[in-house]
């Protein structure tokens, strides 16, 4: 079996080699021709005439064919002037369409930044907190106010509104400002029982929300004790001064009016114009217990 397959072998090794050879012969035998057949087929009539035409007879036929174009033919009219084309029928072009296209899109962006920086700039509504607020009649905001067990808040000024006593006036004239006086003299001014003070809800202190005891008829803030009677002057803690305020208006009809734009600082340690001590038990120290 060994013999069979190794003869086998060798008969296909020797059919390969034949077929390598003869395939070699038959590409080296494509595109050869010998000298003798060159110069035969160079005088053939017959394949001269099948040829293509060379290169050089190529451009010659074009430039005579340029030449016979630019000829002046005998009874030829004058030339025609020119007429620029109509731009209607030409239309835009790709070059003035996107001209235009950027000039439109730079000016719809400098006209937003326009509008923009007009509305950063543009006063504020005549509403909320941080403009003037009109609240209502002094004779019903201290109605309210009692109602209320002597505090008023109002959340769109952040505010307190309590009552300030007529007996006081004389002692708040040198220790407050006009704008703070005019609330407190109403009383007075309209022939009422008491003005009014428009106190800002945050603590001198560290800012937090004070929020008022009824059982002491004082401001407490519980964050760090600091106490303020029932006009915001400060009573203890750490709060560096009273309670800070809002400008106040009061028209001829008895209309208040707070400035919640105008902040005025509170008074000094010390300030005591209303004499009021604590009328009750302190909220901070129910709380804690």
């Amino acid at each position: 079996m060994i013999y069979v397959a190794v003869a086998v072998l060798a008969v296909l090794a020797i059919v390969a080699v034949l077929a390598a050879v003869r395939r070699r012969q038959s590409d080296a035998a494509i595109g050869m021709l010998s000298r003798e057949t060159r110069s035969r087929d160079r005088s053939s009539v017959v394949l001269r005439a099948e040829a293509p035409p060379t290169g050089r007879e190529v451009e010659k036929a074009a430039a005579a064919a340029r030449s016979s174009a630019l000829a002046p033919t005998e009874g030829s009219g004058p030339p025609v002037p020119y007429v620029p084309p109509d731009p209607e029928t030409i239309g835009v072009s790709r070059r003035q369409f996107f001209n235009r296209t950027i000039v439109m899109l730079m000016s719809l962006s400098l006209s937003g930044f326009g509008v923009a920086c007009i509305a950063f700039l543009w006063p504020q509504g005549s509403s909320g907190f941080g403009s003037k607020i009109k609240v209502g009649l002094v004779s019903d905001l201290l109605a309210e106010i009692r109602d209320n067990s002597g505090f008023l808040y109002k959340p769109e000024g952040r505010m307190w509104l309590t009552e300030y006593p007529n007996g006081a006036v004389e002692k708040a004239a040198t220790a407050y400002s006009g704008p703070e006086l005019a609330g407190m003299t109403a009383g007075h001014q309209l022939g009422l029982d008491g003005g009014i003070v428009a106190l800002y809800q945050k603590c001198p202190h560290l800012g937090c929300r004070v929020p008022e005891c009824v059982t002491s008829q004082w401001f407490e803030c519980p964050c760090h004790g600091s106490k303020y009677n029932q006009v915001g002057e400060k009573r203890a803690g750490p709060a560096p001064r009273g309670m800070d305020r809002f400008a106040v208006e009061v028209s001829a009809d008895g209309s208040l009016t707070v400035d919640t734009g105008t902040i005025i600082q509170g008074p000094p340690i010390g300030t005591n114009t209303t004499g009021q001590e604590a009328e009750g038990p302190s909220c901070l120290g129910q709380a804690s217990h």
